[in-house]
């Protein structure tokens, strides 16, 4: 019956010659919502086994995230803001487990806007008798924060700051446990950042704040200092003394050191692009969970959806790149692979501290500008590793100044936060099925 209608409707009161054209545009919409929405990775990996500590698991591209990884078998351990026995985060745990049929999907309590609670997190992983990680998946910094108008920008800014601290601080405290797993083991640390990097490029400086009220700016510096973290990030690693050669006698697999990746832990940061839920409904204010939330904002996000369903991204779609470079094999995992391509043959490999935007890696052209220099050469600290020079996201000079800039914003972070602590904070655990 519907379509009769539809076919009497449209033979009835729409001319014939008008068919062509409706068709064209039609197919101008569909080909320009497919280049819109980006690709999807053409790789597969089967994680069973794999330990996966996800931050920002309960906002929408967490969400999707949290059911792509337990569909494939993940031991995961999502952090969550909310209390662990709260019913939003029993409810979204023991849906994922009934759907992916994986009893390995957990929730621990940290809340990321405090260093007391990501301390007591750490802590807590670092004494308990489980210490494998195989991946670090940071997806709250991706939300966007700050909207379009309004003058909350005080608070935008500690947002921003409390973020970028929350990745800083369990990178460097989680980081000797890496540091001492099997050599032999793939581990990955994957911060996501909005779009608005590009923005930033220009006028970017590692240790200063953009002076104009613009909110896609402000976006912007702190995605891209959250980029060329991790850049740097991978320069210490691969500065590291490589792991011993392995006995020629023994069946034990080759250890990393090659010259494509000098350590088994691969830091990259991914853009997941312009996200309909993650990034259109924040700048509208239309986001539910956030205080600047507005009934006019989600107005404005109705009217929009025909635009923003055509050029902003899904939640499946926007974790494509996300899985693009969990999957991907790095040099390291190559060369222990029965299947390994002969030298010749061209296969696509994880480049370690890139930035991944679409399935495929973004080369940033930092321009370096008046970068601060030491006051006196006897004030420098004596360098412990010597951390290898390129040209990549600034260089190892940019990668050091916003490294020096999280330490010392970092001391003043958790001195804020030790003033705020709660007398009595919650206790972290599994959550655990009856």
């Amino acid at each position: 019956m519907p379509v009769q209608f539809v076919s009497s409707l449209i033979f009835n009161y729409l001319p014939s010659h008008y068919y062509v054209r409706i068709l064209l545009v039609v197919f101008a919409i569909a080909v320009i919502r497919a280049y819109c929405q980006g690709r999807v990775t053409n790789r597969e990996r089967d994680l069973h086994g794999r330990v996966i500590l996800l931050t920002g698991g309960f906002t929408p591209i967490g969400l999707t995230l949290l059911e792509n990884l337990a569909r494939r078998g993940a031991h995961i351990i999502a952090l969550s803001p909310d209390p662990i026995d709260s019913p939003q985060v029993l409810l979204v745990i023991d849906a994922l487990r009934t759907l992916s049929s994986n009893e390995h999907v957990h929730a621990d309590h940290c809340d990321l806007n405090s260093a007391t609670s990501v301390r007591s997190f750490c802590n807590q992983f670092l004494t308990g008798s489980e210490h494998r990680l195989d991946a670090i998946i940071f997806a709250h910094e991706y939300e966007h924060i700050g909207a379009m108008w309004g003058t909350a920008h005080v608070r935008d800014s500690q947002k921003r700051i409390d973020a970028s601290m929350s990745t800083f601080l369990i990178t460097t405290l989680l980081l000797p446990v890496l540091l001492v797993a099997p050599p032999e083991r793939d581990i990955r640390i994957i911060s996501l950042i909005n779009p608005f990097y590009a923005a930033a490029i220009p006028t970017f400086s590692p240790s200063s704040s953009p002076t104009v009220q613009s909110v896609f700016l402000r976006e912007g510096y702190r995605s891209l200092k959250t980029a060329i973290f991790a850049r740097h990030l991978q320069r210490v690693l691969d500065a590291l003394p490589s792991a011993p050669a392995p006995n020629p006698d023994s069946n034990s697999p080759p250890l990393a050191g090659s010259k494509e990746q000098k350590s088994n832990i691969v830091a990259v940061s991914v853009s997941p692009g312009f996200s309909r839920a993650d990034t259109i409904a924040s700048m509208l204010r239309a986001n539910r969970s956030s205080p600047d939330f507005s009934f006019i904002g989600v107005i404005l996000h109705i009217l929009l959806q025909p635009f923003s369903r055509i050029f902003a991204r899904s939640s499946y779609y926007a974790v494509q790149t996300i899985l693009h470079a969990l999957f991907l094999p790095t040099p390291f995992k190559r060369a222990l692979a029965d299947n390994a391509p002969v030298e010749g043959d061209e296969e696509e490999i994880l480049k370690p501290g890139a930035l991944y935007s679409n399935c495929a890696v973004v080369r940033l052209n930092i321009p370096v500008r008046s970068l601060p220099t030491a006051k006196d050469p006897k004030d420098k600290k004596p360098e412990v590793v010597k951390v290898p020079h390129d040209d990549e996201m600034g260089g190892e000079e940019m990668g050091r100044l916003v490294w020096e800039s999280f330490e010392e914003k970092l001391k003043i972070w958790e001195n804020d936060s030790a003033e705020n602590k709660p007398s009595d904070p919650p206790v972290s655990t599994h959550v655990k099925q009856d």
